[in-house]
C-alpha cells in the first residue's frame, strides 16, 4: 500500500534503530515531546520508544484536541441540549468524555437529548436541511486540521440560507499550545519537538521557526508511521548533538514551508482569535483558539444561546492535565487501569483515540514507575 507500508518495514525500522543508537550520546539524556496524539499512538502501537536507546526518551504533549477541551465547554454543550431543545451534533470522541457529575454527552443522550454522532460537517447540514424546525448545533473542536471543513459548512449554510444551523466552536491553535509549555512558571524539561502531521499540512513548517529561533527548541515535522517517527528522531537527535535549532520537515510528502494557503485564508475569513481560551491541564492562554467573526454571528451557536462561561474542576485524582502539559505520563495516574478505563473513563486522555492514557492502555504499557 503506497505511503503506508513502506513506512513499516521492519529491516528499515532495525536499520534506524542502530543510527539511533550510534548516533546518540550516551553521556546525555534526550527528551522528545511528540506535541501530536497521532504519534503517542505509533509510539505504542508500533513499539518505537522499545526500539529507542534507554536515554531517548518521548514526552507526551497536548496534541488530542478531544482531551484538551475542558469540563465547561462540554458543560455548555450538555446545557444546549437539555435547555434549548437543539440537535447537537459532534464526532463520536467527545461523547464519553465526562463533564460535571461524572455526566457526559453519551448519559445525556441516553437521557433524552437529541445529540448525534457525525462524522463530517456535511453531515450536520444534511440534519440541518432535514429539521428546519429545529436548531442545529455543531459542536465543532479541534485543531487547524479540522477548522477550514468548520468554516467551509458556515460558507454553504449562509448561502443556502440554513438559518437554524450554528456552530459551537472550540477550535484551538496549536503554536500558541507550544509557546504555553515552553513558557510555563515551571516548565517541562523538553529538548526538542515532534511537530504534527495534519495541523502542518495546513500551516505549514514555517509556523514552528519562531520557536526554534527564540527557544532554541529544534523542531522536525514527522509523519504518522513509526519509521516516520524514529526518522524523525534521528534528525532531531543529531541537531541536538550538533547544537542546532532548526525546523526540518520529515513529512516532506505531505507538507510544504508554507501550508495549505487557501485552507489559511478560509479561516482568515471566517474566523479571529479569542483575547484568551481554557486549555485543560494548560489554563487560560492568550490568542489560543477562534471565534467567528462579526460577520457571520448568526451561525455563532455562542451568541444565539448566550452561553455562559462555566468552570469545572476535573475528576479527583485524574491526573490528565498533568499529562497533557508533558509533567507527568500515564502510568504515573493512579486510577490507570483500576477505576479509570475505556468502559469507564475519569478524564479525556482515556476516552479520544488519540488520549496518551488510551494509548497506554490499548498496547499494554500499565506498569506503574518504581519508586
Amino acid at each position: 500500500m503506497k505511503y503506508i507500508s513502506e513506512f513499516r518495514q521492519q529491516d528499515l525500522a532495525r536499520q534506524l534503530a542502530r543510527a539511533i543508537a550510534q548516533t546518540a550520546d550516551p553521556d546525555r539524556h534526550y527528551r522528545l515531546m511528540e506535541f501530536c496524539g497521532g504519534h503517542t499512538h505509533a509510539i505504542f502501537r508500533y513499539g518505537v520508544q522499545d526500539l529507542m536507546p534507554a536515554n531517548v526518551e518521548f514526552i507526551h504533549g497536548p496534541g488530542c484536541p478531544v482531551c484538551v477541551l475542558p469540563t465547561g465547554r462540554i458543560e455548555n454543550a450538555i446545557q444546549l441540549a437539555e435547555r434549548h431543545d437543539v440537535i447537537l451534533c459532534t464526532y463520536a470522541d467527545l461523547m464519553r468524555v465526562p463533564a460535571i457529575g461524572r455526566n457526559s454527552l453519551l448519559k445525556a443522550k441516553a437521557g433524552g437529548c437529541d445529540i448525534r454522532m457525525v462524522y463530517s460537517t456535511q453531515d450536520v447540514l444534511k440534519i440541518a436541511r432535514e429539521n428546519p424546525g429545529r436548531p442545529v448545533v455543531f459542536f465543532a473542536i479541534g485543531f487547524e486540521t479540522t477548522t477550514p471543513p468548520t468554516a467551509v459548512a458556515i460558507q454553504q449554510a449562509q448561502a443556502k440560507r440554513l438559518t437554524n444551523f450554528s456552530v459551537f466552536c472550540n477550535h484551538v491553535l496549536t503554536p500558541a499550545a507550544m509557546q504555553a509549555i515552553l513558557d510555563a512558571p515551571q516548565p517541562v524539561s523538553i529538548d526538542a519537538f515532534l511537530g504534527p502531521s495534519h495541523v502542518s499540512t495546513v500551516i505549514g513548517s514555517q509556523a514552528y521557526e519562531p520557536f526554534a529561533e527564540r527557544y532554541a527548541k529544534p523542531v522536525v515535522i514527522a509523519g504518522f508511521e513509526p519509521l516516520d517517527v524514529m526518522q524523525s528522531a534521528l534528525m532531531l537527535i543529531r541537531q541536538l548533538n550538533e547544537g542546532r535549532h532548526e525546523v526540518e520537515n520529515e513529512y516532506s510528502r505531505a507538507v510544504t514551508r508554507q501550508g495549505n494557503l487557501k485552507a489559511q485564508a478560509l479561516m482568515r475569513e471566517i474566523f479571529e482569535l479569542r483575547p484568551q481560551f481554557e486549555w485543560r491541564g494548560l489554563g487560560l492562554i492568550a490568542d489560543s483558539a477562534l471565534k467567528l467573526k462579526a460577520d457571520y454571528a448568526d451561525f455563532d451557536a455562542e451568541q444565539r444561546f448566550n452561553l455562559p462561561a462555566i468552570q469545572a474542576a476535573d475528576v479527583k485524582g485524574c491526573e490528565c492535565p498533568a499529562i497533557l502539559r508533558g509533567a507527568k505520563k500515564p502510568q504515573d495516574c493512579k486510577l490507570l487501569g483500576t477505576v479509570c478505563t475505556p468502559e469507564n473513563p475519569m478524564g479525556s486522555c482515556m476516552v479520544s483515540s488519540e488520549g496518551a492514557c488510551a494509548a497506554y492502555w490499548s498496547y499494554g504499557r500499565l506498569s506503574r514507575k518504581s519508586g
